[in-house]
């Protein structure tokens, strides 16, 4: 028997690569399934699309992405191409000659990863034998009504079907591996494995379909974890079907990962398997070529949100903008996952601190959360066109103005200012102050909502009673609609929107990752996250001081309700007591972070995995050291020693400490900038074994 391979990874530039010089790349060929592949419908279509560049880089022309054919995504992102492989030519040919359609090409996005797209309306007349053939080999039976179940059991009959076609041809090389997402593709990892393909499979949940499900009930998840009936909680929701796919993926995998270590611990009780490796997600990051563009960027977006606020409160604007803060909070609209409700509650709790401590700060608070709508509401619409009417008349008025000072002073003369306005421009800007003159209070939603009577964010408004009173501190706004540069509201997309904002709220109780403080925090831009998500648990285990950095983090698993609600409305406070000068040393701080959440340092864990999957599905081929996944020890930013993050946390010894003060305190940014970098560790690599020493075989034989 041929000594096995010895597997590991070094560092080179940033990218792992493989050490083994008698393991060329060209061996091996790695196909990642994923409903979501060129189609959106979560946060995983944004993982597989950041994550395609690092693992094209890595792998070359042996990538291929897996996904469904949806006709309007293929024409807008995908350039068809032969496939470079004659091998997968020859699989698909032979599906296509049996009625079913298969589409190849390259998806246009950073990487250019080749695709591979199985229609699934073509292929739909063999559902009934294909969930026949899936009951006989899991007693797994799906509805005929749950038309997501039935298109996962089409997929992934079809993805089994073309790696049976594939490696058919092969006898000892190339080895393939197979990396499936979620429990839509998970049918193609189940019957794989039922069929003895020589194929080593992944398989990664990124929130489990109960979790999502019991957290949404407002039920205590994380304190009750090991108390539920599983099959009944399944069952109730009917769901069990969609469950048992998914714990027959987790359980049939060579090796399965999840996003966060908040989600292993659900996915151990919730699925009955622990998690071989924990594979966070991160983000391509754009570095700048100016040292402080990112807040230059901040200050053009600030300028963009401060025109739409101009209009939305006319005739009620009399708070300062240079003294305005802008919050948000965005995500799809699950009112307690995501914690808006907490949200809403620590914002009733604030603008009466504010109220009581006379402070001159205002916060406007955005809510970006889909629902649905009757298109925008007239009182918005006409707020906007008061301002544009507004600003013309403004404009025409100091083109008079001008032009009759410039005439004063070429005659050498200092005009009379009492005097070079006439009766005419005095009229015309009596009437456009009347016309800013309003009846009803700003509206705190800009679209007309269809069920408005039963809305959760609208009716928890109408409870605490934050209806953008002159008095109250704190405004509201909630766009039920994505942001979009072509709206004739807010006319931004969501990246320009986030870098204009001060800072984004995300307490969610149900997030097992969090793209949203994540995106935040690439753009340089403080945020609020939770223990309970992946991010947040992430960036405590690599941020000594995480506050400093601009990553407030609510403690949701270890207290109740009310206190978390509590630590929330401080945190909010003690942001709203910064001083200018801190929040923009926070900001670069903020920013310093994305070097922790760029692929290229987060896509180690998924080469472990794959690392893994072969040593275990190939052990006379591969060999690794069965060590732990990697770790992260020495990645880890200090706490700052200059200017505090907030007054909350070091206290001045007067009450209100001016912007001097802050001149005082020790801040050298390349200092601190280059003390950070020297805390990030390049060098990774794992474990190897002596070339013919043997290892045990995984812990998990399935």
């Amino acid at each position: 028997m041929p000594l096995a391979r010895s597997l590991s990874m070094t560092s080179l530039n940033g990218l792992p690569q493989w050490e083994d010089e008698d393991l060329p790349v060209e061996d091996l060929l790695l196909f990642e399934v994923s409903w979501e592949v060129t189609n959106k419908v979560g946060g995983i279509y944004t993982v597989i699309q950041t994550k395609a560049k690092i693992t094209a880089d890595e792998w070359g022309e042996n990538y291929f992405l897996v996904g469904p054919y949806f006709e309007h995504n293929v024409k807008t992102q995908v350039e068809a191409c032969e496939p470079p492989n004659p091998a997968i030519k020859k699989a698909m040919d032979t599906m296509k000659s049996q009625g079913c359609q298969v589409f190849f090409g390259r998806w246009l996005l950073e990487g250019s990863p080749y695709v591979l797209l199985f229609d699934i309306g073509s292929a739909a007349w063999n559902l009934d034998r294909w969930k026949g053939e899936f009951w006989d080999v899991s007693n797994i039976g799906i509805p005929f009504h749950d038309r997501e179940a039935n298109d996962a059991v089409i997929f992934g009959s079809l993805t089994a079907w073309f790696l049976k076609e594939l490696s058919c041809q092969f006898d000892d090389k190339p080895n393939i591996i197979a990396h499936f997402h979620e429990w839509q593709a998970g049918v193609g990892l189940i019957l794989s494995r039922s069929q003895k393909l020589p194929v080593a499979t992944i398989f990664t949940t990124h929130a489990t379909l109960l979790g999502r499900y019991l957290c949404a009930a407002s039920i205590d998840f994380y304190n009750n974890l090991d108390q539920f009936d599983i099959d009944k909680e399944a069952g109730e929701r009917q769901i069990y079907h969609r469950y048992c796919m998914e714990r027959a993926s987790v359980h049939c995998a060579h090796v399965f990962t999840t996003v966060s270590q908040i989600t292993a611990i659900e996915a151990e009780h919730m699925l009955k398997r622990n998690p071989d490796v924990v594979t966070p997600n991160g983000l391509n990051i754009k570095k700048f070529s100016a040292m402080h563009e990112f807040q230059n960027l901040h200050s053009m977006y600030k300028a963009r949100i401060q025109e739409f606020i101009r209009g939305h409160f006319y005739g009620h604007l009399d708070f300062s903008l240079e003294n305005t803060l802008f919050f948000f909070i965005a995500g799809r609209y699950e009112f307690s996952n995501k914690g808006a409700d907490m949200f809403l509650e620590a914002l009733s709790r604030l603008n009466f601190l504010l109220r009581v401590h006379k402070t001159d700060v205002t916060v406007v608070v955005f809510f970006i959360m889909p629902a649905k709508t009757n298109n925008f509401n007239v009182e918005t619409l006409k707020g906007q066109a008061v301002r544009k009417q507004l600003w013309d008349t403004a404009q025409s008025v100091k083109e008079k103005f001008g032009k009759k000072l410039y005439n004063a002073l070429l005659k050498g003369e200092i005009p009379d200012l009492n005097k070079i306005l006439d009766r005419d421009d005095i009229t015309i800007m009596k009437r456009a102050i009347f016309s800013t003159q309003r009846h009803c209070l700003p509206p705190v939603t800009t679209h007309n909502m269809i069920d408005d009577g039963n809305d959760p964010i609208l009716n928890t408004i109408r409870r605490i009673g934050l209806f953008n009173n002159r008095t109250d501190r704190v405004k509201v706004i909630l766009h039920p609609e994505f942001l979009s540069s072509t709206s004739p509201l807010l006319p931004l997309d969501y990246e320009e929107f986030v870098r204009g904002c001060h800072l984004g709220v995300f307490p969610s109780y149900y997030e097992p990752w969090g793209y949203t403080p994540a995106e935040c925090t690439v753009m340089g831009i403080p945020s609020v996250t939770t223990n309970l998500s992946g991010f947040g648990c992430f960036m405590q285990e690599h941020v000594a001081d995480p506050a400093a950095y601009g990553i407030y983090i609510v403690d949701r698993r270890f207290r109740s309700p009310d206190e978390s609600c509590n630590q929330l409305t401080q945190f909010l406070y003690g942001f709203c007591q910064q001083s200018r000068r801190q929040r923009i040393i926070q900001r670069n701080r903020t920013e310093r972070l994305s070097d922790l959440l760029d692929w290229r340092y987060l896509g180690r864990y998924y080469m472990h995995a794959r690392h893994l999957a072969l040593s275990r599905t190939f052990p006379d081929k591969f060999e690794m050291e069965p060590s732990a996944p990697p770790k992260t020890e020495g990645f880890r930013y200090p706490r700052p020693s200059s200017v505090p993050p907030s007054p909350s946390v070091s206290q001045h010894s007067s009450p209100h400490h001016s912007e001097d003060e802050d001149e005082d305190e020790r801040y050298d940014e390349d200092e601190e900038a280059e003390r950070d970098r020297q805390n990030i560790k390049s060098p990774f690599s794992l474990g190897v074994l002596p070339q013919g020493k043997k290892k045990q075989h995984g812990e998990y034989r399935n």
